[in-house]
């Protein structure tokens, strides 16, 4: 296992005792590791950038991103704040209401990607950013629809008609686009594919609405726009995702090469935090991940993933932020052919695996998942910058990459996505030694 961080390692353990936990956690916080840098109306940047990496444009607003930081907040007992980013998410949904209503009613081509509901905008004003980009992502539409539904459903959000109106838009579009058989870019932003996890965070989403749609009288009147919402459409819109996520699991994507995917880290989200699929698929996509993308530095989102592969700093800077099928163009002109093996490295997945560990743990206090949830924290915590990395100390990267022959944190560093798995997998581990103990 590597370790970067010098005092990281000193702490590391096979056992730890709640005390341990709490321990690194306070170290962690005293250097300023979980700093989630937030906008007046709170929503979170992807990434701390500066002037060197700013081109990144991680800056901007990303709703999948915000959705986890939220979510980590919540897990963490701090609510006002994911209230917050929730409900600012809401209001940008609300303002931008007619890229819904557009596809809905077929007014737009939903193949026209700059058509689609923009999950990439301006943070601070809530405007859409004029760049061309893959805005077909289900799966942060969903994530969104899950969460505020949550939320909605435990009472911690007051809504209102306007926006449970804006909710069921969400449930008219996923059906508008036939979810289930949307060639959509998904988690990774790329060429658009038919991708079990894209259609497994809409079905997650789908299943919150539906339990908040019967325990609130007031959504039996919903329509999203001309679409009725009832339980009979709400449960055939799910079941049509159901059969197809069947179909295709545990792969990616099962489409004619060269969209045909059979391993990808982004399946591992729907065992933690969505938790919808369980079982023998549940333990076999998690052996896939770890068998097939796990790295010594972390864990690869595919193999052949040609973002921040070997000696990425010698593709232009305006190639490395724009759509991905330039980046694949670029390779080509160049003779660059990727190989298995010189793939990042990403960290956002580690504190993943230990969280679905800690989860299999509680249900079963069967100490192997204990075991197995320790190993893969310290993966986790092993991923904290040195301080000889040119970022500083103690940061979480979005991912190491080989420079060269070496493996070196990205120009993300710190993301904040990584940060709020990092401190989900802690929280984690202290539930798992308040029942061990």
């Amino acid at each position: 296992m590597i370790i970067h961080n010098q005092t990281i390692d000193q702490l590391i353990s096979s056992e730890y005792s709640l005390s341990d936990i709490q321990g690194i956690t306070q170290l962690l916080e005293q250097h300023q590791t979980f700093e989630f840098p937030r906008l007046d109306n709170g929503l979170f940047p992807a990434a701390a950038v500066i002037s060197e990496t700013e081109y990144t444009g991680y800056s901007n607003v990303w709703v999948r991103d915000n959705i986890y930081l939220a979510y980590t907040h919540y897990v963490c007992g701090q609510i006002d704040i994911a209230l917050k980013t929730v409900q600012t998410l809401m209001q940008y949904f609300q303002t931008h209401r007619s890229r819904f209503l557009n596809i809905i009613t077929g007014q737009v081509n939903k193949d026209e990607m700059m058509e689609r509901p923009h999950i990439r905008f301006h943070g601070e004003t809530l405007e859409e950013i004029d760049q061309e980009w893959n805005h077909a992502q289900n799966d942060a539409l969903g994530y969104f629809v899950w969460f505020y539904c949550k939320l909605v459903r435990e009472k911690r959000l007051d809504t209102n008609i306007e926006q449970l109106e804006t909710i069921s838009l969400f449930v008219a579009y996923f059906n508008a686009i036939e979810y289930w058989q949307d060639e959509d870019s998904g988690h990774w932003e790329e060429e658009p594919k038919i991708e079990a996890s894209s259609i497994g965070v809409v079905i997650a989403g789908l299943t919150e609405f539906k339990r908040l749609f019967q325990e609130l009288p007031l959504t039996n009147d919903l329509k999203g726009n001309d679409t009725v919402i009832n339980l009979e459409f709400i449960n055939e819109l799910i079941a049509k995702g159901k059969e197809e996520l069947n179909k295709i699991l545990p792969s990616e994507c099962i489409q004619e090469k060269p969209k045909n995917r059979r391993y990808d880290s982004a399946l591992l989200f729907l065992l933690y935090p969505l938790q919808i699929i369980k079982g023998e698929m549940a333990e076999k996509i998690l052996e896939d991940v770890i068998n097939h993308l796990q790295g010594n530095y972390g864990i690869r989102r595919y193999l052949k993933d040609s973002f921040w592969c070997k000696n990425y700093k010698e593709v232009p800077t305006e190639i490395r932020t724009t759509l991905s099928t330039d980046r694949e163009q670029w390779f080509k002109d160049n003779n660059r052919e990727l190989q298995i093996g010189e793939e990042a490295q990403w960290c956002i997945f580690d504190p993943i695996v230990s969280a679905i560990y800690g989860v299999k743990f509680q249900k079963t206090q069967d100490t192997n998942y204990l075991q197995k949830q320790t190993y893969y924290l310290n993966r986790s915590l092993g991923q904290i910058t040195s301080s000889d990395s040119p970022f500083g100390a103690f940061k979480c990267p979005e991912l190491y990459y080989l420079d060269k022959e070496a493996y070196v944190p990205g120009d993300a560093t710190p993301l904040l996505w990584t940060q709020a798995n990092l401190r989900i997998a802690l929280e984690m581990m202290k539930h798992s030694l308040s029942i061990n103990n």
